[in-house]
């Protein structure tokens, strides 16, 4: 019987459009609203929607979602099908990781014969907005996105609501926001922090502090990692040796406040820090005060970006996927415009630890 409950809601279908009244080009349900509709798996509502195109009843257009049939088809302009254009959207693009991101991105998106196009926000909301409009009155057939700011409150919420009424797909990567239920490709940052702060309790360390961002997700969680591990090695009182600092001011903390953090350092002999490029200016911090890396201080970073291993002192990092992220962010993408596939389960990349020169064994 269950073989047969897609024909059930082919004919419920029909009678839905006609009791409402829905005329042709008139957008008509998800795969998820008929899932709730009818309490029945995915793959019955997609049997479902199969019969109801093959009878004409319904168009599904990719990037847009499904609509009432009656020469809809044939009226989109031909230019309008042919655009397979895909808009991302990130935060920085600099020669740190993310001119790898955005190469597996772009590869994956050529195999499959779409577009980019590439937006950057320098992690500021009102640049992501500039975006965001942008690449809606583009017409694209699904965003990329990494999140500004993304453990703040987001003033573009209405404009991820707008996508989501338009049925264009959207996923995320390296991050999301706690408010969204779209899928996001990510590394497992709490296990970041986790295993960056357990290898310097295996070399022997107890006093150790942690630099972390305070404006992203990621910093929340790689914090996260941190406390834990410290709970686990028996570390009271953990969170009085982190350092919060808000990433559009990340120098401040070595100029104007580098006093505060010589202090800071003078009661530690470890440090797990937010990333590589806060883990590499604080060895230069360190080298300018005489602090030698590894034997008064020990540095971790995360990410393993190209300077990891040719600064001073080669970095021992947590090593990010980098275009395997996203390579599987982009498929993701392609997977819910050529499936209508509106599932949002998560891609999470288990973290492993580079062990280079800048942690003592005590």
């Amino acid at each position: 019987m269950e073989d047969y409950k897609y024909l059930t809601i082919v004919e419920w279908a029909k009678n839905y459009i006609a009791s409402k009244g829905l005329r042709p080009r008139d957008r008509f349900l998800t795969e998820k609203e008929l899932c709730e509709i009818h309490g029945v798996s995915r793959q019955t509502v997609r049997q479902a929607l199969m019969c109801l195109e093959n009878e004409n009843v319904i168009c599904r257009v990719r990037g847009s979602g499904a609509f009432v049939s009656g020469g809809f088809a044939q009226s989109i302009p031909t230019a309008q099908v042919q655009t397979r254009n895909i808009g991302v959207i990130s935060t920085y693009f600099t020669d740190y990781i993310f001119p790898q991101i955005v190469t597996g991105i772009e590869s994956v998106l050529n195999d499959s014969g779409y577009s980019m196009q590439l937006a950057i926000t320098h992690n500021k909301v009102a640049e992501e907005q500039q975006a965001l409009q942008s690449m809606i009155s583009g017409g694209v057939q699904g965003l990329i996105v990494e999140p500004s700011k993304s453990a703040l409150p987001n003033p573009n919420m209405a404009l991820y609501d707008e996508l989501r009424r338009n049925n264009i797909p959207v996923v995320f990567f390296n991050a999301n926001y706690p408010w969204s239920d779209y899928p996001c490709v990510a590394m497992d940052d709490e296990a970041v922090g986790k295993i960056a702060t357990d290898y310097l309790f295996e070399c022997g360390h107890t006093k150790i502090a942690g630099l972390f961002a305070l404006d992203d997700i990621q910093g929340h969680k790689r914090y996260s990692g941190f406390i834990k591990s410290c709970i686990a090695h028996g570390l009271k009182n953990a969170e009085e040796n982190v350092m919060w600092f808000a990433t559009t001011d990340k120098n401040f903390i070595f100029t104007s406040g580098g006093n505060h953090l010589l202090e800071f350092l003078s009661e530690i002999t470890a440090v797990v820090c937010y990333n590589d490029n806060i883990a590499i200016k604080l060895l230069q911090f360190c080298k300018m005060h005489d602090i030698n890396v590894p034997d008064d201080l020990s540095i971790v970073g995360a990410d393993d970006s190209k300077y990891a291993s040719i600064c001073d002192v080669p970095l021992t990092t947590v090593i990010h996927p980098q275009r395997k992220l996203g390579e599987a962010v982009a498929e993701k993408l392609i997977d819910r415009i050529n499936t209508f596939n509106d599932e949002n389960e998560d891609i999470i990349f288990t973290p492993e630890l580079k062990i280079r020169e800048s942690v003592k064994k005590l």
